[in-house]
């Protein structure tokens, strides 16, 4: 996969955090930082169609540039429904960590030691999102803001969060100089700091 369509998927990926349930979309993150394209230009069409996940005109421009050369099923494609807009967003995010995280939750810290002096890492930053329904766990979301390899940035703190504990991991990493989606800016809104990088000028601004 070439850069531009690398991108394009990435920031698909990025605007479908909410819309999709965490389950998935790890995997598919995991997926295009590894390589595994033709994988997922077989699977995310048809999971978009399962969960009834309707896309915009610039998202289906960019499902159609990032997987139609890997693979993707046309009429797949073309079977996706169309939406003017997304819909506001039904999370609750908050800053403060939930009664079960112990005040020795190392994520931050872990975080810290792996984003220090990286110039392609701005700001780290933390939120948690809500349960929509009783019985369910709140879930960690950390914001990242990068200058390059987004996806494979994803991947790897995919792995970091992983290997800490939390099996479905919300990462989100935000290029510099997007317009953000509703789900990120009330995440961003709810926020607290983490970690900073060494890229200039990274910082996340909490609305």
């Amino acid at each position: 996969m070439d850069s531009y369509a690398e991108s394009d998927c990435h920031e698909l990926l990025l605007r479908l955090a909410g819309r999709l349930p965490d389950r998935q979309l790890w995997r598919f993150r995991d997926w295009l930082a590894s390589g595994a394209v033709t994988a997922l230009a077989r699977s995310l069409p048809l999971t978009l169609l399962r969960e009834r996940v309707g896309l915009t005109a610039e998202e289906s421009r960019l499902l159609t540039n990032a997987l139609r050369p890997a693979g993707a099923d046309p009429e797949r494609l073309n079977a996706l429904p169309w939406v003017d807009e997304i819909a506001e967003v039904d999370y609750t995010f908050t800053s403060e960590s939930p009664e079960w995280v112990s005040m020795g939750d190392s994520t931050g810290v872990v975080l810290g030691a792996i984003v220090r002096d990286r110039t392609d890492i701005g700001e780290v930053r933390g939120s948690w999102r809500l349960p929509r329904t009783g019985g369910e766990p709140a879930t960690r979301v950390v914001l990242v803001t990068a200058t390059s390899q987004c996806a494979r940035l994803a991947g790897e703190l995919q792995r970091v969060l992983r290997a800490l504990g939390t099996h479905e991991p919300s990462v989100e990493v935000i290029p510099r100089g997007i317009l953000l989606p509703r789900y990120h800016q009330a995440a961003l809104a709810a926020s607290v700091p983490l970690a900073m990088g060494a890229a200039e000028g990274g910082h996340l601004v909490p609305s």
